[in-house]
């Protein structure tokens, strides 16, 4: 009897191990993970990043990074973290301001990841600890831009936030979220012109596809039971979840104008 419960719990701890790779490892909403890169890889290429949002003539983007290696990715997901990259004017430790662009984050809490906060930092920070030195850009167009800057820099913005988190948020619904979805329900607030998250929600289902979770089910089981990032409590049926590629071709069929980037070194 000893025997088979040691084989039975050896099963789940496979089972499981495999399990977190796969369930949690589209998250990378983390602002504290460790660097992959030298400094000053991270450093010249956040500046690449930069300097192209500048050429571009870009006021804000949705920016994604990856913050795992591609073949730990469920199919269908390539980034795994997105932020809001707005253009302003940053005070540096001398007190002189400097043009650039600010990253506005929803990271899971260090000591609790199944809970978040809004966090603004640097490009600098925000590739700090990616798995690969790639970049996501998504240009709204002009139009949607300019309501993009007037809901960050409204209470709208932080009323939209969730705080409890799971990395696999259904973007349908309001009991859980994750950075992607965050971004989503800006930019429908942004597009709607409103605060109310029951209409950015009822807009949301018609007209925004979401991403099947494709994770063998058990090993999902298996992640939601021992992770506390991982939650399917808001999923009805096969889980879904928003991800930068399917906000890009959201915005590519309804906002006239965005367009889809990436920058490499």
């Amino acid at each position: 009897m000893k025997k088979i419960l040691i084989k039975i719990f050896l099963l789940l701890l496979f089972f499981y191990s495999h399990a977190s790779v796969h369930a949690t490892s589209f998250s990378g909403s983390s602002a504290n993970a460790k660097p992959q890169f030298p400094a000053e890889k991270i450093s010249a290429f956040s500046k690449k990043v930069e300097q192209k949002l500048a050429q571009e003539g870009v006021r804000v983007a949705i920016l994604a990074r990856m913050g795992r290696p591609l073949s730990e990715m469920p199919e269908g997901m390539h980034f795994t973290h997105v932020a809001f990259a707005v253009y302003s004017n940053i005070m540096l430790a001398d007190g002189s301001n400097v043009p650039g662009y600010a990253i506005y984050n929803l990271y899971q809490k260090n000591d609790h990841p199944n809970i978040s906060d809004l966090v603004q930092d640097y490009p600098v920070d925000f590739f700090s600890s990616v798995a690969k030195l790639e970049a996501g850009i998504l240009i709204p167009s002009p139009e949607l831009q300019q309501r993009l800057l007037t809901v960050i820099a409204s209470p709208t913005y932080s009323s939209l936030h969730q705080p409890r988190y799971s990395v696999i948020a259904n973007p349908y619904t309001v009991e859980l979220q994750n950075c992607t979805e965050f971004v989503l329900d800006v930019i429908n607030a942004a597009i709607y012109q409103t605060s109310d998250i029951k209409l950015i929600k009822a807009n949301t289902k018609v007209y925004f596809k979401a991403q099947t979770v494709k994770v063998n089910p058990f090993k999902l089981m298996l992640g939601s039971m021992f992770s506390a990032e991982v939650s399917t409590s808001d999923q009805r049926g096969t889980p879904v979840t928003a991800t930068f590629e399917k906000i890009s071709e959201y915005l590519q069929r309804y906002d006239t104008g965005s367009r889809v980037l990436t920058v490499t070194p």
